[in-house]
């Protein structure tokens, strides 16, 4: 993929035992899912509304006179802010839908037997970020397993809403504008500051930005904002996770038929997230960024929606428009290129890795590792 931010693309020999870091972190291609995993997803339910549909955030299912938002994601890492994180991009997959969080199920799993230790403290962790959010932790299951190398953590979060229609990746239409919150590459610069610390100094950078960069993690919820743009009518929305702001908009465009058209001059980008893209070399359009939020919004509601943001003290920007056509157009210095092919195994976080092996004494990341 070309550079869209002019950063060059540096090329490794990845090692086994490298390449097989990576690959802890990746999710199954496209075509992958469906033939494995799609074929299998049938449902004769009258009341499941939306089941299982590649780039949609939850599931739809009828109860009674409301509807109920579900979602699922596991992470996979080091101890650090392990059960927090869980906890928060789950939520953020139901607030897209316009429904706040209510309740979690929890899954913990740990090497061993004796990680009692650990095991509090991605309890506490849950419990911190439970109560950060305002959701109740219902039930789940913990355990152990020696085939493990680190803490396995899945969150189920689940939501309701009975007074409008859920919103979903797929309602994009034609002539909406293209809302995105905080900037991007957000995660991906904080996992960078907090886990290849090192690498950073050797590159240039300071202890006080990695201690800037750190701090992007902490705004990793987007329920605020998800909630503020489903009541100004967005029409669709979708949080941006792996394979950052260029996979999610063209998850967007496919599901909803329609083509995209952004303007590269308008993507927000923080001060400390450009200083970490030039001295890594990564590209922030395809960088993981739990933490941002796109929307599409009616040409009638930009104003509306604008205005509710700004009084919630949400900083966002208007990147572009809903076209006819299919895929993401990119616009930049007067040029066009044209992106079609959803990878969702490609994320340069994961690059990263290639690039700058971690040995045991960096033993993993505290970021997202497999959602």
């Amino acid at each position: 993929m070309a550079s869209v931010f002019g950063a060059p693309r540096r090329r490794t020999t990845l090692t086994q035992n490298r390449k097989a870091d990576a690959e802890k972190m990746s999710k199954f291609s496209f075509d992958v899912l469906n033939r494995c995993v799609h074929p299998y997803l049938g449902t004769q339910d009258p009341d499941v509304l939306l089941g299982a549909v590649f780039g949609e955030d939850v599931a739809l299912t009828r109860i009674q006179d409301g509807i109920l938002v579900s979602h699922l994601d596991p992470i996979v890492g080091a101890v650090k802010n392990i059960g927090w994180l869980a906890v928060h991009v789950a939520c953020n997959d139901v607030a897209t839908s316009g429904a706040p969080p209510r309740w979690i199920l929890l899954l913990i799993l740990v090497p061993q037997k004796e990680d009692e230790q650990l095991l509090a403290e991605i309890m506490g962790d849950v419990s911190r970020a439970a109560s950060e959010i305002g959701v109740s932790i219902i039930g789940g299951h913990t355990g152990y397993s020696a085939s493990l190398s680190r803490p396995l953590v899945a969150v189920t979060a689940l939501g309701t809403m009975t007074d409008r229609e859920p919103v979903r990746t797929k309602g994009a239409r034609i002539g909406d504008h293209i809302f995105v919150t905080k900037g991007i590459a957000l995660e991906g610069t904080a996992i960078l500051a907090y886990d290849f610390a090192d690498v950073a100094q050797r590159l240039g950078l300071s202890k006080d930005e990695l201690t800037e960069a750190r701090q992007l993690m902490a705004g990793v919820s987007i329920i605020p904002e998800a909630l503020v743009l489903a009541e100004q009518g967005a029409t669709a929305m979708h949080d941006v996770t792996r394979g950052g702001l260029l996979e999610t908009l063209l998850e967007m465009a496919k599901l909803s038929d329609v083509g995209i058209r952004v303007d590269v001059k308008q993507i927000p980008i923080q001060r400390i997230v450009a200083r970490f893209a030039a001295a890594f070399q990564f590209e922030p359009l395809s960088m993981i960024s739990s933490g941002t939020l796109v929307g599409t919004i009616p040409a009638e509601h930009v104003e509306a929606a604008s205005r509710s943001l700004l009084e919630k003290g949400i900083h966002f920007a208007d990147i572009g428009q809903i076209i006819h056509g299919s895929g993401v157009q990119i616009l930049k210095d007067g040029q066009i290129t044209h992106y079609q092919d959803i990878r969702c195994e490609t994320d340069e976080l994961a690059r990263m890795w290639e690039l700058y092996p971690r040995n045991e004494a960096h033993p993993g990341t505290p970021g997202i590792l497999s959602k």
